[in-house]
């Protein structure tokens, strides 16, 4: 099992997270090469080497060789995003980071996330920071991350708003799911985008106790200097032999619903998922007075819960919902690309007690398939499990 451990003492933001990954052992001209199919013009990623209290590592640089005023929405960088031809699974996940930021703007603003305008976090900079940062996860490929308490920082901040105490707003709402210090420095240490990367990527925030084999180190060096604290971010890669279920909180957001069109389910559904939803499910119930009913069920990591209420709302006839925490727990994955008789094919694989119990193609990939060869769904399937991963080897 591979683990990535984020090490995060003096915080984290996108450029010290790109700057790590580089260091870890990322081409940074293979990740030029795959932030270029975004087709956004006007910047340059410039990573070199550089040191803060004697530690060298990587710094990272965007630089936009355009200037712009753009302030865009959400869904003109999820167009950006989905009209580039990177990877399903970077595409998703960048969205996903967006999706965090957009939805703690809009809590802190008490507005519909589609109405944000994203100021700092629309920027070409940023843009290039968070899909860069999707590139290198999917790339390194860790069956799980594991976040250190994350320094937020002190004083005060600069931004559109105005001028913030730290952590900025939006930080302190992604924070909320994260271990957390302050005032370990006297500037902002997590930035809304780094506070986002870990908010997505993460699977556990606490002091590591598991046994680890470091297998490399890397440092992304940050922009600010600090008499006491080296402006760091030290990411390890390392493995274990590690595999019990990861477990973490979540909400279980339910309504019940008797008098609505069923035609609307479908767009409701795409409307959770937008919103953040991690699954959204429908139960068929006899309500009072024996009407046939519908409970509306959505599963969410805690902190998106206003903006799913907030589509629930909106979007269907209910007058309630109720919210309840519970504890998760999912088996260890990895995504492997396996060279089958249609070509590379991504299988997603799950383990439990370091055994491999399930192999599945993605389904994206096997319609595909499907399309371009004239063939029946269910037999592209079917070949494909022949070449699945034994279910019984070690991983």
């Amino acid at each position: 099992m591979t683990i990535l451990y984020y090490d995060c003492f003096s915080g984290i933001s996108g450029d010290m997270n790109l700057g790590a990954m580089i260091d870890l052992g990322v081409d940074p001209a293979w990740l030029k090469a795959e932030l270029v199919k975004l087709n956004l013009p006007g910047w340059e990623l410039v990573a070199e080497k550089d040191q803060r209290h004697g530690i060298h590592g990587t710094k990272v640089t965007i630089v936009q060789t355009i200037h712009e005023h753009a302030h865009r929405h959400l869904t003109d960088i999820e167009k950006i995003i989905n009209g580039s031809s990177l990877s399903n699974m970077v595409k998703e996940t960048a969205i996903k980071i967006f999706r965090v930021i957009g939805n703690a703007e809009a809590k802190v603003h008490n507005i519909p996330v589609e109405k944000i305008h994203f100021h700092e976090v629309g920027a070409i900079d940023s843009i290039i920071d968070i899909v860069g940062a999707a590139i290198c996860f999917h790339h390194l490929r860790p069956d799980a991350v594991v976040v250190s308490p994350v320094e937020l920082g002190g004083g005060f901040v600069k931004c559109a708003h105005g001028i913030m105490p730290v952590p900025a707003p939006a930080t302190a709402e992604i924070a909320k799911n994260l271990t957390v210090r302050y005032n370990g420095v006297g500037f902002e240490a997590t930035t809304p985008t780094g506070a986002a990367i870990l908010s997505v990527f993460t699977s556990t925030s606490t002091e590591i106790n598991l046994p680890l084999r470091v297998l490399k180190t890397g440092y992304g060096v940050g922009h600010k200097e600090d008499p006491e604290v080296p402006n760091l971010l030290r990411v390890s890669l390392a493995e274990t032999d590690y595999h019990a279920p990861a477990r973490h909180e979540a909400l279980l957001i339910e309504c019940n619903i008797d008098d609505m069109n069923p035609e609307l389910y479908s767009h409701i559904s795409d409307r959770l998922f937008t919103a953040g939803a991690a699954d959204v499910y429908l139960t068929e119930i006899i309500m009072k007075k024996g009407r046939p009913g519908i409970i509306l069920s959505v599963i969410c990591e805690k902190g998106i819960e206003t903006a799913i209420r907030e589509t629930i709302f909106r979007e269907t006839t209910t007058i309630g919902v109720r919210t309840s925490a519970f504890q998760k727990s999912t088996l260890g994955r990895k995504s492997v690309e396996i060279e089958t008789e249609f070509g590379k094919v991504t299988f997603k694989l799950s383990f439990y007690g370091g055994k491999i119990v399930s192999a599945k193609p993605e389904s994206d990939q096997c319609r595909e398939i499907a399309l371009s060869h004239g063939l029946p769904l269910r037999e592209v399937m079917t070949r494909l499990a022949r070449v699945a991963p034994d279910k019984e080897i070690d991983d």
